[in-house]
């Protein structure tokens, strides 16, 4: 698994539009529907689908995508009947009642050139809601409800239930459905020996394991005739014990051919897993190599039926190498098409330079999906919003003066210009990127450098006045006369008054990731916020010491999680490997809660999972006392004595206060100029909160 195909790391500019990617832009015939390209936007659950008040929402996310030109996309998840809803009134299609509003979606698509599937999804033992069902009554780790055991005879109707759905979307206009048989839901609960312990004509043997999901296809196959795409999704990779075989998994994939299935999508990891799949930290294409397997495997057993590959796919040139290196027939991009409707078209247009690139970071789709909130995007805040933040040039241009070139100051800029306005942007050091130039340090953090790619273009095509190594003062914004200021000016380290902070020893958080101070064999972390944790992973595995990142190293990556080919280990996994630490480092908290309650809801448990396996020991309820020359006294929790922590450097990671004095300064002038960023909240250090009030901003100016 870990030979992945060789692809460029930037985008070059080719001769003629779409001669650098002819693989990408070459058709693709199913037989009676012909794709016009091979890029699949894969189905993201979004929060709009949950509700019909959402409907033209949806509706004009799904349109803006089809506008910028992919093939076929397929919608989030929704359930064949109430058993198999996510949640309590979550997206369903049902009965014709639902029929309507889905036409309002599939017109929409239409109008604009696009194909599109709709995902059926049952969710089994993930179903959050006591009506849970499953084909042996076995709880899932990511649910608080026990499932039901289905009958022989509830068997049956869950299939009824799928094949009525795939109707009722073929009377809705979808042009196909994909029938999600992966990710741990329903379809794989039953294929798996761990989680199906019948011993009727359901379960038993692997022939009856995979019982449901064929006859699943076939009867739905039968039921909407030749002419509708019909797309399984097929987990090649469990990444969970007791997984299927690779020889099941093959099994599986020539019945579903023969079953009639147009494309197999490939499925990588169940939600319950321990291995991250679409984390930052994953490799670009990681799991390519498995798809590659199957589909040569397929083709072996006689069945050409066409292969998506999935995961980590972020850059047309990515792409283009899976295809011209027959990894793989098509392609599935999901948060991409988030970050950036019209990747295709820019790819198409040979303007792969102007895409803004998915950095894989979850914040704000999968975390605020699983908050219940309606998902969008860090890089893009109007994604899902197009209809509440519409961008509409501006009738009379205004000059504006941005101060600060961070995440929000640099999406500020480029908003403000791209409606119209003259913008001048003041960046007091020599490069632009705030936090996200120490971000982008972190190990697993690499694709955040291909968000300031993105804006370094994207100021220079938009004419913004960009002024850097200018430390701009109160006293010149105002001379310039602007019609508005906007503060971006970021935030600085609080000081955490710990006596001895002033000893050579102690350095902050910016002395290390920007400018390289050098850190002693065994450090001490003040601090455990999202700055704490990746500065320990920074100084456990980082590349400053010669060692390439593990996220950028698929081999090094895959021996620290324990990825294996699932050809040699069933469900892919074997024992972790993770590297030796480079320091002795120890993480401290001054709350008694969890460490890391704070880090993001998906992604929290990998940067936990990735200190343990460095060996960071982590402290909660810390009290800082006195740092001396040898390092630090602390008193944890409730004990009655100090205890001395050794260190030979201690990192100061204790949290953000807001850079205001320039907003000081502009008030005490009478100015009131616009604050975004972490000059107007500090807490958390929150670029997906930064960036959306800069967009708010921007399109409302």
């Amino acid at each position: 698994m870990t030979d992945t195909p060789a692809f460029a790391d930037e985008p070059s500019a080719p001769d003629a539009p779409h001669a650098q990617y002819p693989a990408l832009f070459s058709a693709l015939d199913l037989g009676p529907v012909r794709l016009k390209n091979r890029i699949l936007m894969g189905s993201m659950h979004t929060g709009l689908e949950d509700s019909s008040k959402h409907t033209e929402r949806l509706a004009a996310f799904y349109a803006e995508r089809a506008a910028g030109g992919v093939a076929l996309m397929v919608t989030g998840g929704y359930a064949p009947n109430m058993r198999g809803w996510v949640k309590p009134f979550s997206g369903r299609l049902s009965s014709r009642w639902g029929v309507p509003r889905h036409r309002t979606l599939t017109r929409a698509v239409h109008d604009q050139g696009g194909k599109i599937a709709l995902q059926i999804l049952h969710t089994g033992r993930y179903a959050f809601h006591p009506l849970a069902v499953a084909p042996s009554p076995l709880q899932a780790p990511i649910s608080p409800f026990k499932p039901h055991e289905l009958s022989a005879r509830q068997v049956q109707a869950q299939i009824k239930a799928f094949v009525r759905c795939a109707q009722l979307a073929r009377d809705a206009g979808y042009d196909g459905v994909e029938i999600m048989g992966s990710e741990g839901y329903l379809i794989n609960q039953f294929l798996a020996p761990a989680t199906n312990h019948r011993t009727d004509a359901w379960g038993g043997s692997p022939e009856n394991r995979r019982r449901f999901a064929l006859e699943i296809v076939q009867r739905t196959r039968e039921a909407v005739g030749p002419d509708f795409i019909l797309i399984y999704r097929l987990s090649l990779l469990d990444l969970v014990p007791g997984a299927s075989t690779w020889e099941d998994t093959l099994a599986l994939g020539v019945g579903v051919a023969q079953a009639g299935a147009s494309l197999i999508n490939s499925g990588i990891g169940w939600h319950e897993s321990r291995v991250p799949t679409i984390a930052t930290s994953v490799p670009r294409a990681a799991f390519a190599p498995v798809t590659r397997d199957f589909r040569q495997a397929l083709h072996a057993a006689g069945f050409a039926t066409p292969v998506i590959a999935s995961n980590r796919i972020n850059a047309p040139e990515v792409a283009e190498a899976l295809l011209s290196q027959q990894y793989a027939d098509m392609v599935s991009l999901a948060r991409p098409f988030l970050a950036d409707a019209q990747f295709v078209r820019k790819a198409f247009e040979g303007r792969s330079g102007d895409i803004n690139t998915c950095i894989a970071c979850n914040q704000a789709c999968l975390d605020h999906v699983f908050e219940q909130k309606i998902a969008s995007c860090l890089v893009n805040p109007r994604a899902c919003h197009e209809t509440l933040m519409p961008i509409r040039p501006v009738t009379q241009p205004r000059t504006v003066a941005v101060v600060g070139a961070g995440p929000a100051g640099l999406a500020a800029a480029t908003e403000l210009a791209r409606r119209g306005h003259q913008v001048t942007l003041y960046e007091a050091s020599s490069q632009i990127g705030g936090q996200f130039n120490m971000a982008r340090r972190i190990p697993g953090k690499e694709e955040f450098h291909q968000t300031l790619r993105y804006f370094t273009r994207q100021l220079a095509q938009l004419d913004v006045h960009v002024l850097l190594d200018h430390p701009v003062s109160a006293q010149e914004l105002v001379q310039g006369k602007f019609d508005h200021i906007v503060l971006a000016t970021g935030v600085l380290p609080r000081d955490p008054k710990i006596p001895g902070q002033e000893l050579p020893h102690v350095l902050s958080y910016i002395d290390v990731l920007r400018d390289g101070l050098p850190v002693g064999q065994r450090v001490v972390l003040v601090g455990a916020g999202g700055i704490g944790f990746d500065l320990a992973e920074y100084l456990a595995v980082g590349t400053d010491i010669g060692r390439r990142s593990p996220s950028v190293d698929l081999e090094a990556w895959q021996r620290e999680w324990g990825i294996a080919s699932p050809v040699t280990h069933v469900g892919g996994l074997t024992e972790a490997v993770p590297p030796e630490p480079l320091r002795d480092i120890t993480l401290l908290q001054r709350k008694s809660t969890r460490m890391g309650a704070d880090l993001g809801k998906t992604t929290g448990w990998i940067h936990r999972a990735a200190l343990r396996q460095h060996g960071v020991k982590m402290l909660t309820g810390v009290q800082y006392e006195r740092i001396d020359e040898q390092g630090i006294w602390v008193r944890v929790g409730d004990a009655p004595e100090s205890q001395h922590l050794p260190a030979d450097t201690i990192v100061l990671c204790a949290g953000q206060v807001p850079h205001s004095a320039l907003h000081t300064e502009l008030t005490r002038l009478g100015v009131m100029p616009h604050l975004i960023g972490g000059v107007k909240d500090a807490s958390g250090l929150d670029a997906r909160r930064a960036v959306a009030q800069a967009f708010e901003l921007a399109l409302g100016l």
